[in-house]
């Protein structure tokens, strides 16, 4: 069991930065795999990057070369910064866990890009 508690979210101007967190209830070492999501109105849910325990990320291409995925062991915390914003990241994001076969979700943050 882990509860996921996603922030950072927030209003900010095409070409801004904003870097997300992503609060897990207990040591993300013990998370087999970690992941960031979003959903845009009326849109699907769609990968942004996913965080393996071990290796490398897999970041989706619609933000490769704009995201940066860091984690806080200490924190239990993982965190997004995106770059060079644009109106069409604006969505939802939500954190994600697996543990097992077990899936869990944070509530989301909402990001609006906007002038």
């Amino acid at each position: 069991q882990v509860q996921l508690v996603e922030s950072g979210g927030g209003l900010v101007q095409p070409g801004g930065s904003l870097r997300l967190s992503c609060a897990a209830s207990r040591s993300i070492f013990s998370i087999s795999h970690m992941g960031w999501f979003r959903q845009a109105p009326g849109k699907q849910r769609e990968l942004v990057a996913t965080i393996p325990r071990t290796g490398s990320t897999n970041n989706a291409d619609s933000v490769k070369g704009r995201i940066t995925v860091s984690r806080d062991i200490v924190k239990n915390t993982v965190y997004q910064r995106m770059n060079n914003l644009e109106p069409e990241d604006t969505a939802v994001y939500y954190c994600n866990a697996l543990m097992g076969s077990d899936d869990y979700w944070g509530q989301g943050t909402q990001v609006t890009v906007s002038s």
